[in-house]
């Protein structure tokens, strides 16, 4: 981990100082870490400085994320007969091209096919993890990529496929312990793979257990779903006309009963994950086209596949419903794309969101950079976030996938980073928190490499912003000098140039990314 942070360090130009969270023995949460002040009966600041200013070049809170995908190895772990720590480093390594790349949040798959990436009671080993499904790794996988996610300040949103069971329709290649091996009638073959059937009672049970499981054992921040609900038609009509006679009798046609089994499931899972842990937060990332409006008179002007027919995911109910905290569409088109324009989309998915208390999150195709249907100049995300800035309820942007981001495939991260995201952002705050106690106790001394800064407070994450020149003790911060976000409470500014003065303050967050005041600040001269 020391190995970790100081590649972190030599590309942020931050160290962290103190333990590490990877280090950390494998216990549950500590009850109410993190929580509102007044949940835990500690007592409220007297006075704090001025709040945070927005920033003047551009939204002062934002997600900005990444999908690590795990399937067939994706972006991680990669080769599963590789060393453990040949694997441990790689994740590490792209965490901290993430956080130095001005990233806040990690979407990483770990569930990708009825399997898991920890010791679980109703799934086994997943096969991306030895090579052999159902294998032990002999250590627990989560835990270390939340550890580390959060030794550097990046949410971690666990990523489930509800349904999908295997990458190959042979049964048995499956774990002998898999459920769906040993309940053959809960899954069936449709086109090359196995598929859970959404209409069983068993199966929806099964997907809430897997999920709950992770969200009541692991400090996770989100539980996120894809795109896959029934999968996308390749081989006629999915195999449940069975399940369809025996359950689908209340409904007039099968469509209309295929979709009110993932709505179950969505709206038990909201109820569950926010009964067990309020700040954890649920959101799905679908298809972006939930109907075309040559199909329904309130879907999107756009000619693509209709996911509300094609695959039974009513994103737009969910929405509407309140059942997500985020809601995330996979936004792969070209703004000007005559079937499906990505300003047309941001439009409709921004109308959508208003006034329901959901966040808009915006897919953004890495992956499709330098296809010629796609992106062909280094600026075409740069742009879309350009447009974005229109909409105020688009409050972030997820890539896809890993591998893309951190490679700055053909430039575009590179533009990104000269157009948006020149500094860090903070998380838009979720609903239910409040402003924790400002931090106390500031300090700033020149340290060889830099600038030690320490102080004192008992929230889950810190602000440090860092401003020219020789400012007052309590003032209002700019969001635009944000420095970093660190767990910690204690860093070292090796960016600070010897013999020039600096204005340090600190804010601190809560698990829903409410923001104290800012500390009164620690003047460095030169």
């Amino acid at each position: 981990m020391r190995r970790a942070l100081s590649t972190l360090a030599g590309l942020m130009g931050l160290v962290l100082v103190g333990g590490c969270a990877g280090e950390a023995a494998e216990t549950a949460p500590v009850p109410g870490a993190g929580l509102p002040q007044a949940q835990l009966g500690l007592p409220r600041p007297a006075a704090e400085c001025p709040a945070v200013e927005p920033a003047a070049d551009g939204p002062a809170r934002q997600v900005r994320g990444m999908w690590i995908s795990s399937v067939y190895g994706g972006d991680w772990p990669g080769d599963p007969k590789a060393p453990v720590e040949k694997k441990k480093a790689s994740y590490r390594a792209m965490l901290d091209s993430a956080k130095a790349k001005n990233l806040n949040t990690v979407f990483m798959q770990i569930r990708p096919a009825g399997d898991a990436f920890h010791p679980s009671s109703h799934e086994p080993w997943s096969v991306w993890l030895t090579g052999t499904p159902g294998k032990d790794p002999g250590w627990n996988p989560l835990k270390f990529l939340i550890d580390e996610a959060h030794a550097r300040d990046l949410e971690f949103h666990a990523w489930f496929n509800p349904y999908r069971v295997g990458e190959d329709n042979d049964r048995a290649k499956l774990a002998p312990t898999s459920p769906a091996r040993e309940n053959p009638s809960w899954a069936v073959k449709y086109g090359k793979y196995l598929w859970y059937d959404p209409g069983l009672p068993q199966v929806q049970d099964l997907a809430n257990k897997a999920v709950m499981e992770v969200v009541e054992k692991y400090d996770i921040d989100g539980v996120h779903f894809d795109d896959y609900f029934y999968p996308y038609p390749s081989d006629g009509d999915f195999p449940d006309e069975g399940t369809y006679k025996k359950y689908g009798r209340d409904f007039a046609n099968k469509g209309d009963w295929r979709r009110d089994n993932v709505n179950k499931l969505v709206e038990r899972l909201s109820t569950g994950i926010k009964e067990a842990k309020p700040w954890v937060k649920f959101g799905i990332s679908p298809f972006g086209i939930w109907r075309n409006k040559g199909n329904h008179p309130e879907g999107s002007d756009t000619n693509g596949l209709d996911s509300y027919a094609q695959i039974y995911g009513d994103t737009r109910k969910w929405v509407k419903e309140g059942w997500l905290d985020y809601v995330l569409p996979q936004l792969y088109w070209a703004i000007g794309d005559p079937r499906a324009d990505y300003a047309t989309l941001v439009a409709w998915w921004s109308d959508l969101v208003k006034g329901t208390g959901v966040q808009l999150l915006i897919g953004q195709a890495g992956y499709r950079m330098g296809e010629s249907s796609f992106a062909t100049k280094a600026d075409q995300l740069s742009r879309h976030l350009t447009l974005n800035r229109r909409y105020p309820e688009v409050r972030g942007d997820v890539f896809f996938s890993a591998a893309d981001y951190v490679g700055d495939k053909k430039g575009f991260v590179s533009a990104l980073l000269r157009d948006h995201y020149r500094t860090p952002a903070l998380i838009p705050p979720s609903e239910g928190g409040e402003r924790p106690a400002a931090p106390a106790g500031l300090e700033a001394s020149r340290a060889d490499g830099g600038v030690k800064l320490s102080w004192k407070g008992e929230a889950t994450s810190y602000a440090v912003y860092r401003s020219d020149g020789e400012g007052e003790e309590c003032a209002a911060v700019k969001a635009s000098e944000l420095l970093t976000t660190t767990r910690g409470t204690s860093i070292v500014d090796t960016t600070a140039r010897a013999g020039k003065a600096y204005t340090y303050r600190v804010t601190a967050l809560d698990r829903t990314h409410a923001e104290s005041g800012p500390s009164r600040a620690s003047v460095l001269a030169p």
